[in-house]
């Protein structure tokens, strides 16, 4: 029996059209004809997804305690359709690929040396650490390619040079990129908005870590995982051609 791929489908939900970014958690949106606060799951820029008119979607949250009623989760750009922006979707998706698996154990938020890795995992006596990352920036210049951070991230490094130090030790170790779009199927660090992540990843996969790119199938109310590319061995040759 074929297992369930990684799926998460969101209840109540409602069309809109993006008005404005107030700051990186609230954004006004227009629906059924009024303005609404509305929670953005995402603190990343999204630049070139929030833009006046653009179609989103949002869930609806029965929190009388809420100061906002709906969820920002997707947005819809030409070329790419729907974007998944909610930022907790690649651990959720993440989750279930893991627990799919043969693991003897699987453990969200591990703390390694001074950072939290996403989840630690254990098969027959050997360690495994993997964080996550989601992606929701694609590069309009190569299709196919999408690019990470589309913001600095000292966090993202620092957990790069943990992995990389967890690798050294023994560590089975992986930098897991969820691509929040479709159309996309790898991801490449992204110099221009911090070339420090480039350099932090470089070092890493030199390393034995492994960079792991996971295409997933955007709907306006649902993300699925439909495949996956390891991309180590071509991202270390492209960088060593590169430095000649």
């Amino acid at each position: 029996m074929m297992k369930q791929k990684p799926t998460i489908i969101y209840e109540n939900t409602v069309p809109g059209s993006f008005v404005r970014r107030i700051n990186r958690f609230t954004a006004e949106v227009l629906i059924n004809g009024e303005t609404e606060l509305v929670h953005v799951k995402n603190t990343g820029r999204l630049q070139e997804l929030l833009l006046p008119k653009a179609k989103v979607t949002l869930q609806k949250k029965l929190n009388a305690n809420r100061k906002t009623a709906y969820d920002l989760i997707s947005v819809y750009k030409p070329g790419l359709k729907w974007v998944n922006i909610d930022s907790l979707a690649p651990n959720m998706l993440m989750k279930q690929q893991l627990m799919s698996l043969n693991y003897d154990l699987v453990k969200p938020e591990y703390t390694y040396g001074k950072s939290r890795i996403d989840f630690y995992m254990e098969s027959n006596g050997e360690r495994f650490l993997t964080e996550v990352k989601g992606c929701t920036l694609a590069d309009d210049l190569h299709p196919g390619i999408g690019l990470f951070p589309d913001a600095p991230t000292e966090r993202g490094v620092k957990h790069l040079q943990e992995l990389t130090k967890a690798a050294k030790e023994g560590c089975h170790c992986s930098i897991a990129f969820v691509i929040q779009m479709n159309g996309i199927h790898r991801v490449l660090p992204n110099e221009g908005a911090q070339p420090e992540f480039k350099e932090a990843l470089v070092k890493a996969a030199k390393e034995g870590v492994q960079i792991v790119c996971y295409s997933c199938h955007v709907e306006a109310d649902s993300i699925k995982i439909t495949g996956v590319v390891e991309d180590t061995s071509r991202f270390v040759e492209a960088q060593r051609r590169k430095s000649k």
